[in-house]
């Protein structure tokens, strides 16, 4: 879907990408060999050939962070991005912005990877293999709150939203909402009745007995958050595309 995509581009919003789409011109090679493209001055479409073919070699080597799209459309990268995605959840100690981070949770598709004691440099280094991230809310939580702990933890990456992605293809509610809207089941049956406020509740109960059952449950509880994240990366992608693919079909 990204080669379809020129809504990236400096002033081309959704309206004008659609009339781009409109004209027959379904991907970055029509675009660059077409000589005219209405709504487009010459001095611009010259511009954005430029653009293109530097998109071009964004893409053979990898860059994502090349393609400055809106929050809502970074699905769009995932199907390239895919086997260079992480998948990112946090808890945090408390409900209040000061609260400590008390674990950060990671997955790349095949293995998950849990970190306590944050060592900002080896976990750096480790994010530094990807190219996109996915997370549930990280928009407005996970991201802006490892950021303001560990302002240089994170990669220079865009990050696919998934509650934004889910609201467009008529997925709503919380993350444990949508996974039984799509038939996503947990395997540890305490753990799937587990809900927003239980993260916490456990590490209290931790804090308080020191009985690893409690951190073991917790450990879980973010595993399978992450998890559970990349079918439904996988199906709302799908959805997205076909929406999209059918709109360019139509023109």
């Amino acid at each position: 879907m990204i080669n379809s995509s020129f809504i990236f581009l400096d002033k081309i919003g959704k309206q004008l990408e659609r009339k781009i789409w409109q004209q027959g011109i379904k991907d970055w090679n029509t675009f660059i060999k077409t000589k005219k493209v209405i709504g487009i001055s010459k001095k611009r479409k010259s511009y954005y050939d430029r653009k293109l073919i530097e998109a071009r070699k964004a893409i053979y080597n990898n860059n994502s962070k090349f393609f400055n799209l809106p929050q809502s459309e970074t699905w769009r990268l995932y199907e390239h991005f895919k086997d260079q995605t992480i998948f990112l959840d946090i808890e945090v100690s408390g409900v209040s912005k000061y609260d400590d981070i008390t674990l950060i949770g990671l997955y790349d598709g095949i293995e998950t990877k849990t970190t306590f004691n944050i060592n900002q440099n080896e976990l750096r280094q480790f994010l530094s293999n990807y190219k996109l991230i996915v997370t549930f809310n990280g928009a407005t939580f996970d991201l802006p709150y490892i950021s303001k702990r560990y302002p240089k933890l994170l990669p220079d990456i865009p990050n696919f939203d998934l509650r934004t992605a889910c609201t467009r293809v008529n997925l709503t509610g919380g993350l444990k909402q949508i996974e039984k809207q799509l038939g996503i089941k947990r395997t540890n049956k305490i753990v799937e009745k587990m809900y927003g406020g239980d993260p916490l509740r456990l590490l209290k109960m931790y804090k308080a007995t020191g009985d690893d059952h409690y951190i073991n449950l917790l450990i879980e509880y973010n595993e399978e958050d992450i998890i559970n994240l990349k079918p439904i990366a996988d199906y709302v992608t799908k959805k997205l595309k076909h929406l999209n693919t059918t709109s360019l079909s139509k023109n």
